[in-house]
């Protein structure tokens, strides 16, 4: 293979060099006999050093400048301990609003009671039906659970896709397909003649008024079938097992996904009365006291809330801390002004700020030799699992490129640099305020009590959690550096919500049953 070699000849000593007459001659043939298989042309500087140093100066001007650019654009991303502090104490107002029965239907966090009131005890048994809807990937499962000293949860599933088509059509083609795959599993199973208790984990916000009662509040996650909001979702689900008739069901109850993640975990740890979820979306539920649920009666005891944090902000409390690259994610969304918090903050969302932003580097000549590739116009196309193979701390430039390329990116190391900070800044920034919403619980679960020091558990599900290589690290510390009184420890939970919907089911038919 040839290879042209281009070095720049400095002739500093015209006696040695150009005056010579056989030293250029000499020099030539030396090196074609050090190295036959390359060709080797030399070219003289005519201008000395001081034109490279001047190339060299220009080349740094350019570099430095677009340095700046970069960190201008990506600033705002970075939140000061003073703003966290404020996005922390915003939404503790909210949580209040939203318990108040006076501002209750008009606060953007809903804080919706579960009528889950109970934690597990561990006395749980028998076989329960389970049925997990929160996004994409429908999951129908089998609950066995045994009490005492073999004492054990076992879980049998299958999982069946939801089609865009479904997701946004009509809701009696939604509750069709769901009614659809169960029969398929209850045959696979060898169970359609067997009535089992249902636990329905459904994670969208539902207003409830009782454990197996919900009418939808509004659709999230691409989801947009008609006719369901405010519909009851058991309501719902019943009538299109009437239309197959081909089984029945026990419908027992109907819960959030983040309620379903903290029962799990309780299971395993008692102390754990928070339950959040950071994957495709974004939300938190927590135990609390009767007496702060205006909108409930009684005053003894605890109540599970999901707080539906995803829409805080939707009344311009995050306007300040809100980029340019925010607001166009939003208005190129399914639900424009919606879920502001939820759209900074989880998974669905966190590759297309990226996109937005590679998009705006691009067109000023910073990223990518200024082509905006075809691909890089579609959107979703930067999905946010490419962040959290992007920010690997195992992963190479090369292999960084090598992603970008996979996007239609013909990225220089320079690209890939600049490409894994604008991944960095937006991934942590969704940690903080992830970190900032739960610092604004905990600490207000410690006052409730009346303690000096609370010391709690968090149940956490969620890809963004569980896969990023920084997400939870951040949140931790920034739970940590907000809520400074409070011990908290998160525990991962393995079997997802579709468990907890299961022990659900179980704690109530045990307190039916006087257990």
């Amino acid at each position: 293979m040839l290879t042209e070699v281009i070095p720049p000849l400095t002739v500093r000593s015209p006696a040695a060099h150009t005056d010579h007459p056989r030293y250029a001659k000499r020099l030539h043939k030396v090196v074609r006999r050090l190295v036959p298989e390359c060709h080797v042309r030399f070219v003289l500087s005519e201008s000395g050093s001081s034109k490279g140093a001047a190339m060299v100066t220009a080349v740094a001007g350019r570099l430095h400048s677009q340095r700046l650019q970069v960190c201008h654009t990506l600033a705002p991303f970075s939140l000061s301990p003073g703003q966290l502090q404020q996005v922390r104490d915003r939404m503790r107002v909210d949580l209040e609003r939203g318990l108040r029965k006076g501002t209750h239907t008009g606060t953007p966090v809903k804080m919706l009671p579960s009528f889950v009131c109970t934690l597990p005890s561990g006395n749980e048994w028998g076989k329960y039906l389970a049925l997990d809807l929160g996004g994409t990937n429908f999951r129908v499962m089998v609950v066995k659970i045994r009490s005492g000293l073999r004492r054990s949860v076992r879980i049998y599933n299958k999982i069946y896709a939801i089609p865009l088509e479904i997701m946004q059509g009509t809701g009696e083609e939604l509750f069709d397909h769901i009614v659809q795959c169960i029969a398929d599993f209850l045959d696979y199973m060898g169970m359609k003649n067997t009535r089992l208790p249902l636990g329905f984990t459904f994670s969208f916000p539902c207003r409830q008024t009782g454990i197996d009662k919900g009418a939808l509040v509004s659709w999230t996650k691409g989801f947009k079938a008609t006719d369901c909001e405010g519909h009851d979702v058991v309501d719902m689900l019943r009538e299109a097992i009437k239309r197959k008739n081909e089984f029945d069901l026990d419908i027992v109850a109907v819960v959030n996904d983040t309620v379903g993640t903290m029962m799990t975990c309780a299971y395993e740890d008692p102390k754990c009365e928070i339950g959040l979820i950071a994957g495709t979306g974004s939300n938190v539920c927590y135990m609390e006291e009767m007496r702060n649920i205006k909108c409930m009666e009684g005053n003894e005891g605890r109540m599970c809330v999901n707080t539906e944090w995803g829409g805080f902000g939707d009344d311009g409390a995050l306007e300040d801390i809100c980029t340019k690259f925010d607001q166009e994610v939003d208005e190129g969304s399914l639900n424009m002004g919606k879920q502001r918090f939820e759209k900074m903050t989880s998974g669905m969302y966190l590759g297309e700020i990226v996109r937005q932003i590679l998009i705006d580097l691009t067109s000023r000549g910073l990223l990518f030799r200024g082509r905006i590739t075809e691909r890089l116009k579609t959107p979703g196309i930067f999905e946010t699992r490419f962040l959290s193979q992007i920010e690997s701390d195992r992963l190479a430039l090369l292999q960084v490129r090598a992603i970008l390329q996979q996007l239609g990116l013909d990225s220089t190391c320079d690209d890939s640099i600049i490409v894994k900070e604008v991944c960095g800044v937006v991934s942590r920034r969704a940690a903080q305020l992830c970190g900032a919403g739960l610092a604004a619980i905990v600490d207000k679960i410690r006052e409730n009590r009346g303690l000096d020091h609370l010391d709690i558990t968090v149940g956490v599900d969620g890809t963004l959690y569980k896969l990023h290589p920084h997400f939870s690290t951040i949140l931790k510390e920034t739970v940590k550096a907000l809520a400074p009184l409070c011990d908290v420890t998160f525990i991962l939970s393995e079997d997802g919500s579709g468990k907890g919907a299961a022990l659900i089911t179980a704690v109530a038919c045990s307190l039916c049953r006087g257990v």
